[in-house]
């Protein structure tokens, strides 16, 4: 039965012998078309990455994951075309990775809290995690927690003594709606990797 139909279509197309042109022509268009939509897409994300500019109320208003993918875009904005978001079960905690322009390697954890400034502290257990891991398993170069909203005085102290990079609302304010790399709005951040560049 199955060779029989077989034989059928091949007879058909031997006395159509035009359908199969046909058919690998519209292949061929439609190729085309979804490769300039794909070039046309990754271009506009490109204008949008260094155009990308957040207001607080937008950060407040996005659910955890979405902060994560922010923190990842606005990353992205400032050089680091490779930044990716890891967060989830078994992250380590990371949520964010980038290498930025000068070979540094970033581990950003991002804390979201909806109630923003006025929501619960950050304290040191999260940087425990961070600094237990940020160095030792993802070989962080410049190591980070970012929130929308603020930290204890402890976890302040401790994120100083471990060369630890703390992100409160009012610097993500600066950082988010501006375009300032954040890399340039920190202190103390590591010398670059590569020789010859300069932050």
């Amino acid at each position: 039965m199955v060779w029989s139909l077989v034989v059928g279509a091949l007879r058909w197309l031997a006395a159509h012998p035009w359908v199969p042109v046909v058919l690998l022509v519209i292949a061929a268009l439609a190729g085309g078309v979804w490769g300039r939509r794909r070039r046309e897409a990754a271009r506009w994300n490109r204008v949008r990455e260094r155009g990308l500019r957040y207001a607080m109320p937008q950060i407040d208003a996005l659910h955890h994951r979405e902060f994560e993918e922010a923190v990842r875009d606005l990353m992205r904005r400032d050089g680091c075309p490779e930044a990716i978001q890891v967060g989830g079960a078994g992250d380590n905690g990371a949520d964010v990775k980038a290498t930025d322009p000068f070979g540094r390697l970033w581990v950003i954890q991002c804390k979201h809290r909806q109630a923003g400034w006025a929501g619960s502290a950050v304290g040191t257990p999260d940087l425990h995690v961070l600094n237990g891991t940020g160095r030792p398993v993802h070989n962080g170069d410049v190591v980070v927690l970012v929130t929308n909203g603020r930290f204890t005085d402890k976890a302040v102290a401790f994120a100083r003594s471990q060369r630890l990079h703390l992100v409160d609302r009012h610097l993500l304010a600066q950082w988010a709606a501006g375009s300032t790399p954040l890399w340039e709005l920190l202190s103390a951040v590591p010398s670059p990797r590569r020789p010859g560049s300069g932050s």
